[in-house]
């Protein structure tokens, strides 16, 4: 049983669902997943496994078939995948944004069609704001949808999709003038646009094309992608919500929970590195005692076990704050920001204890090294999230006349 980032307070089902994950993770993901990082292979198997368990529906109402548990319950479920393979953490949390987002500002249509088949992972979500030239200024899209009779008619590229190909439904933040008057703040002329799509490569609908997977240094076996809207129809009653102009506000609110997603992911991540840093302390022996007897040593393990447990508690808080339904957007920036810092550096520590050994593709270490400075940059970079933290600061501590 392990020591660190343990949860008090939690049901009896939400133990015995993390339980039931973690079992998962260490008889499914860990011993294959290396392997298939190195492929840069999509996770069939694991996938399906991860719909047997009910996970695509985690957090979606009973009603529509899902399981109904709250965003503690997901982000602890995460961090457990993401101890296994980060990757397998992305594919669930886009399609989770987009469910989130049907759920919150959904049409009751949109509701009712989508999220049952969301909740069996049958329909596979992603979503997509950013474009190749604006990066965290999501503001500045250029991606236009003009309505045209019954529907719109939508025109741009879109970058960094994490599963473009593999997805049903994407969910694409596009610029729409349609009733908004000449000088509109822009972050009110935009909407969230749903789109059905076959999943693959190529042209996988007439105006919509899926160039390929983009080759990245970690973060593989997901498929990151671009869009391309090439005079893409979308019949109007496919606009997020059925009203315009609101997509800016539910891509953010999306973005929040992915947020503490993220937190989950650096907090899994940061969790496996230390339990193989700490392993191979007391296997590897030099000077004639095991390197965990060395005090350089013990002082990492000692800094990397306190920054597991820190960030962990930090994610826990901000998933409660969102679950009490109160504003979390401080504590989700705050978590995503400290997890993500700190898990870089814990498995950094990890990697200088494994010395040249941490530089072969033979020790799992190395696939962490890669794959946790995508965490710095997804969902907001950190910058983007200390800018968030200041200004929240500064609201709560104004000074007075």
């Amino acid at each position: 049983m392990r020591r660190l980032a343990q949860t008090d307070g939690l049901t009896d089902i939400q133990r015995e669902i993390l339980a039931t994950v973690r079992e998962f993770v260490d008889k499914e993901i860990i011993p294959v997943a290396t392997e298939l990082e190195h492929r840069d292979e999509y996770p069939t198997r694991i996938v399906e496994g991860l719909k047997e368990l009910g996970l695509f529906g985690l957090m979606i109402p009973e009603e529509y078939g899902g399981l109904g548990e709250s965003l503690l319950t997901y982000a602890l479920c995460v961090e457990e995948i993401a101890r296994g393979w980060m990757s397998v953490s992305g594919i669930i949390n886009t399609h989770f944004i987009v469910a989130y987002m049907l759920k919150q500002h959904g049409t009751q249509e949109q509701k009712d069609y989508f999220l049952p088949k969301m909740a069996t992972g049958d329909v596979r979500g992603a979503f997509s704001m950013s474009e190749p030239g604006l990066g965290s200024d999501v503001s500045a899209i250029t991606s236009k949808g003009v309505r045209e009779g019954d529907a719109y008619v939508l025109n741009g590229q879109k970058m960094w999709l994490t599963n473009g190909g593999s997805s049903t439904l994407v969910a694409v933040l596009c610029r729409t003038d349609e009733g908004h008057p000449e000088g509109t703040a822009p972050h009110k002329s935009m909407t969230t646009f749903l789109i059905e799509k076959e999943p693959g490569f190529g042209e996988v609908k007439p105006g919509l094309t899926i160039p390929g997977k983009i080759d990245k240094m970690g973060y593989k076996g997901v498929d990151t992608t671009e869009l391309i809207m090439d005079g893409l129809r979308v019949p109007a009653d496919r606009v997020l919500g059925g009203v315009t102009g609101r997509g800016f506000y539910q891509m953010m609110d999306g973005v929040e929970v992915g947020r503490v997603n993220v937190a989950a992911r650096g907090c899994g991540v940061a969790q496996r590195a230390f339990e193989l840093g700490i392993s191979y302390a007391q296997q590897r022996h030099t000077f004639g005692k095991a390197i965990a007897q060395h005090q350089a040593i013990q002082f990492k393990l000692a800094e990397m076990g306190t920054k597991v447990e820190a960030a962990h508690a930090m994610m826990v808080n901000a998933a409660r704050k969102k679950d009490s339904g109160q504003r979390n957007d401080l504590e989700a920036g705050m978590a995503k920001y400290l997890a993500s810092e700190y898990c870089k550096e814990v498995v950094e520590d990890a990697f200088r204890i494994h010395g040249g050994y941490g530089f072969s593709k033979e020790y799992e270490i190395e696939r962490l090294y890669r794959e946790a400075p995508m965490l710095l940059i997804g969902e907001g970079t950190a910058e983007i999230q200390k800018m968030i933290i200041g200004r929240r600061l500064l609201e709560e501590y104004r000074l007075q006349g």
